[in-house]
């Protein structure tokens, strides 16, 4: 399917290699030159601003934003004039769901759907697909599934529709304290390993 995808760091990059080499058909904007670049070099195409990416979509067009969390606010902004009732805009990056909700909210009131992705993976994910965690309408999310089901390591593996609009991005927050919380009790176990300094503990071989 055809798509839209702005923001070509690397996760935006790699997504869109992993797509196109899937078959689907993506244009990608970045403000960098060199990264629009990259993606062309396998097999994207590139617009030179948000209107021209907006122009050479086929409606009713879906389009993936795949920025800082700080920033979506601002990319919404410039992206969301240029679009008609019958869109969708995916949000793939670490937003507050409350944001979602209320970005959900304004943009259904155009009729433009919101879906938000909770995406892990980071750059193995090019070649070992990505988990997402999907928020938004039954409607929004079937018509988005051919994407979900190459971007993830299988058809059926990897990537949920978690709930409504928000959810997405609430799994995501709470993916990511569990995540950070083992991170920490992995590294005060090792601090207190290294610390009995009369075993001469091997940290090595232990982990």
């Amino acid at each position: 399917m055809q798509l839209g995808m702005i923001g070509l760091g690397k996760m935006g990059s790699f997504m869109t290699e992993r797509l196109t080499r899937g078959g689907h058909e993506v244009i990608g904007y970045d403000r960098d030159e060199a990264a629009m670049e990259r993606v062309r070099q396998v097999g994207a195409g590139i617009a030179a601003s948000v209107s021209e990416l907006v122009a050479a979509l086929a409606a009713p067009r879906s389009i993936w934003v795949m920025v800082p969390d700080h920033v979506v606010g601002a990319v919404l902004d410039d992206l969301v004039p240029h679009l008609d009732p019958g869109d969708v805009v995916i949000d793939g990056g670490n937003s507050n769901f409350n944001d979602t909700l209320m970005r959900g909210s304004t943009l259904g009131q155009r009729g433009i759907s919101y879906v938000d992705v909770g995406t892990s993976g980071g750059v193995w994910g090019l070649n070992e697909g990505y988990s997402m965690m999907v928020g938004g309408t039954p409607e929004a999310v079937s018509r988005l599934t051919p994407l979900f089901e190459t971007l993830a390591p299988a058809p059926d593996e990897g990537w949920g529709h978690v709930g409504p609009v928000g959810s997405g991005h609430f799994a995501k927050m709470v993916h990511n304290g569990i995540e950070y919380g083992m991170m920490q009790a992995y590294a005060e176990g090792f601090d207190i390993l290294r610390a009995k300094e009369e075993f001469g503990l091997d940290l090595h071989q232990i982990a």
